[in-house]
């Protein structure tokens, strides 16, 4: 592992830290009635993962100056936000999927109808967290409203919508990046944003910061597709293949495995070269976690 790696491993590590113990909190006990939905919540939020959206929400306020672990309730929100779309698109009705982080998936363990209603506690939950965050209260409405664009009909939900529209169907680029960019990248871009928004961050701060965030979490998904075509079920925690399994269009599908890893490459670059175009005050961390990324796949 090269020493870029090692720090990102390093952050993610600690930084889940700081999230998982917040979230304990926040979050109902297991054995309160009715058990059975919080237990459901539970299983999916302390499911394992990396953690990379509160991290990245962390290393973007660190980058504006605040102090990263102070806003560990935008983090939390993030990460419900996210928790909820993995119960959702597992179900049945959308990816049908069997295993998530190497775990059966909520619905198989908890019935359909406790999953739907674990989703929607964590997505309500989220918003009822990020009200929590030190900062005034016309900071704490923007970072709402960030959060719901991100999350919403015009951000992960459309994205998940034009993704199964797109099942079997030969999409084009553009096409394919409306998906990428709204079903993955719009929670990405979300956290950097909203970081760099709790702790005062400039406009030219949260330009350079969504730009960063829209190429890495394009590269990300990317990187996803490269898996589901190279990866194990025990290394991906879940079954590969699924994508062509489903009749979706992938970035490998349309140009191919080196041009996909050579596409994720660049917009790497591109990512890290506006970082260093604006006047932020440490980007290490944000450079660090975006090469960790690229290399998954490795």
């Amino acid at each position: 592992m090269s020493p870029s790696d090692e720090r990102a491993a390093q952050f993610l590590q600690t930084s889940s830290a700081w999230t998982e113990a917040a979230m304990e909190q926040l979050l109902p006990p297991g054995d309160e009635h009715p058990s059975e939905l919080y237990r459901a919540m539970r299983y999916s939020v302390f499911g394992g993962g990396k953690r990379l959206r509160p991290a990245l929400c962390y290393a973007a306020a660190a980058a504006c100056g605040g102090e990263a672990r102070d806003f560990w309730p935008v983090a939390c929100a993030l990460e419900f936000v996210h928790t909820y779309s993995l119960i959702h698109d597992d179900l049945p009705a959308l990816d049908n999927d069997e295993y998530r982080r190497g775990r059966p998936t909520n619905h198989r363990v908890f019935g359909e109808a406790m999953a739907l209603l674990a989703g929607d506690a964590l997505l309500t939950l989220a918003f009822e967290t990020v009200l929590r965050a030190p900062a005034e209260s016309a900071v704490t409405v923007r970072l709402a409203r960030e959060l719901a664009v991100a999350s919403g009909g015009l951000g992960m939900v459309a994205g998940q919508a034009a993704d199964m529209l797109g099942e079997d169907r030969a999409l084009d680029f553009g096409q394919l990046r409306f998906i990428h960019s709204r079903k993955t990248g719009a929670l990405l871009r979300a956290a950097v944003r909203m970081g760099a928004i709790a702790a005062g961050g400039s406009d030219e701060a949260l330009d350079a910061l969504s730009g960063y965030a829209e190429r890495i979490g394009l590269a990300f998904q990317i990187v996803d597709d490269i898996l589901d075509v190279t990866g194990s079920a025990s290394a991906l925690g879940k079954s590969p293949g699924a994508d062509a399994a489903h009749g979706k269009s992938t970035y490998p599908a349309l140009m191919g495995l080196d041009e996909s890893r050579r596409e994720v490459r660049r917009l790497t670059d591109e990512a890290v070269e506006l970082l260093a175009g604006a006047r932020l005050t440490q980007t290490g961390v944000l450079e660090d976690l975006a090469h960790f990324l690229v290399r998954r796949d490795r």
